[in-house]
């Protein structure tokens, strides 16, 4: 695993989400607070980050955020946090742009609460800031899927197209982890609740610097009961 410093230090968790899905294994949590391999799955992304260099965390809430903001309080003692509460659902991209002002970099890193992405984080906010992308998703090219859409790339590691949710023999998926330029974010003329994948990266990938970057490391979204338990037993032997 890499430790060299990066440059990016800052990360907005997204973890307001209702986690619908989820309900049949996990009924009175926010998804984010599944336990998974002894502890809820949040305490997870946190202590990857910040093994990555990872020194100051905006948390985007809503759904029952009292619950988690309790929680990390306790126990992730002498953590720089901020808590961005959304007082109703603003969507992804509502999230990250109240988030974001919150935020104190020039870049920032975002992430999904349910979801665990070990990208190198070095290696990411090296290619951003050298690309100056308005915003680079990092990508995890996997086989035989039907779960996700697919994001095709041209020579430069821009983005060129979204393709929709269907049977691939293989392909390169959005891994919900983004390196975003937190100033020309907030330039834009965006809405107050909106898709940060439909309304921002899907719209706005020909018109501002959308770059991809291939990672191959562990990947996993609890976003369902089949994932959520499969997570129990691998999070454990990566521990």
């Amino acid at each position: 695993m890499s430790t060299a410093p990066s440059t990016i230090r800052e990360a907005i968790i997204l973890a307001g989400g209702l986690g619908t899905r989820l309900r049949s294994a996990v009924p009175d949590l926010p998804k984010c607070m599944a336990p998974v391999a002894g502890k809820p799955f949040i305490d997870h992304v946190i202590a990857y980050y910040r093994r990555q260099g990872i020194q100051r965390f905006v948390f985007s809430l809503g759904y029952l955020h009292e619950i988690i903001e309790a929680h990390i309080r306790k126990v992730h003692t002498g953590l720089e946090m901020e808590f961005a509460i959304e007082a109703e659902p603003l969507g992804t991209g509502g999230a990250i742009l109240n988030a974001c002002r919150y935020a104190k970099q020039d870049n920032v890193l975002v992430l999904n609460g349910d979801t665990l992405f070990r990208i190198e984080l070095a290696a990411l906010s090296h290619f951003h800031t050298a690309e100056k992308a308005d915003c680079t998703l990092c990508l995890k090219p996997m086989t035989h899927f039907d779960r996700y859409g697919v994001v095709e790339l041209d020579a430069s590691a821009q983005v060129i197209a979204f393709k929709e949710k269907q049977e691939y023999e293989k392909g390169l998926i959005n891994g919900g982890v983004y390196a975003l330029n937190r100033q020309s974010f907030l330039q834009e003329e965006l809405p107050e609740r909106f898709s940060f994948e439909k309304d921002y990266l899907e719209k706005y990938y020909r018109l501002r610097k959308l770059t991809g970057l291939i990672q191959s490391g562990y990947f996993i979204d609890i976003g369902i009961p089949e994932d959520f338990n499969r997570a129990q037993t691998e999070l454990a032997d990566h521990e």
